[in-house]
């Protein structure tokens, strides 16, 4: 991997999160930018970029376009002055329907976990298969792939009730107001120690519980488990 192209999570944090939301707290008075300006100016900054990753990805990005959805869900809001509950709503949608549709994932041949965490991409999965068949435990295994699931989309169900709870709790003022874009400004930055470190602490625990398990039952280390 170049360079170019590898994460860089400072710059990213930078670009979707704070600029926009010091742009919004700071620079939405008639005096600045004004109420619609500095949103649209705010907005550019995480749809550029999520556009910029697209089209280097070239590929459909689930999350990445899930995040450009919700950037324009958040726009629209904001320019037609909706109600402010319609911008919690938005908040839980996304996640509240992923974590529905992992959870539900569970109760069929093919948990989505298979997918996000136990995939070809991330790990062995022939030899930790063959493990499995050897030791007669690729049924447990099965069994603790469905508990990994509903973990994970536990993790997905947490954030959409923390988003709505954040949401009703900070922004109150109508769109269109200077008072409502310093609000979601706010509610920017505060979701990211609110809800994505904790939802990352959860990820983690998950993760920890899946290659427990890939130690446990197929006798295999996690550098074993993980492609390189």
């Amino acid at each position: 991997m170049d360079n170019a192209s590898k994460p860089k999570p400072l710059i990213e944090l930078s670009i979707t999160l704070i600029i926009p939301s010091i742009i919004l707290m700071k620079f939405s008075g008639s005096e600045d930018l004004g109420t619609v300006n500095a949103l649209l100016l705010a907005l550019s900054f995480p749809l550029l970029w999520g556009g910029r990753s697209l089209l280097r990805e070239r590929k459909v990005n689930v999350p990445a376009v899930l995040g450009l959805v919700s950037i324009l869900l958040t726009g629209g809001i904001g320019l037609l002055q909706l109600d402010t509950y319609w911008l919690a709503v938005k908040e839980a949608a996304i996640p509240g329907l992923i974590g529905l549709v992992v959870v539900i994932s569970a109760f069929t041949n093919r948990p989505l976990v298979r997918v996000l965490l136990f995939s070809p991409a991330l790990m062995n999965v022939e030899l930790i298969q063959e493990n499995l068949h050897q030791r007669g435990n690729a049924a447990i295994f099965e069994a603790r792939l469905k508990v990994t699931t509903w973990m994970l989309g536990g993790s997905f169900l947490f954030s959409s009730a923390m988003n709505y709870f954040l949401a009703t709790w900070i922004v109150n003022s109508p769109a269109g107001t200077p008072a409502f874009n310093e609000e979601l400004g706010r509610m920017n930055l505060l979701s990211y120690p609110v809800i994505a470190l904790p939802s990352m602490l959860i990820m983690i625990a998950v993760f920890y519980y899946l290659s427990r398990s890939i130690h446990e039952l197929a006798g295999l280390k996690l550098t074993e488990a993980i492609k390189h």
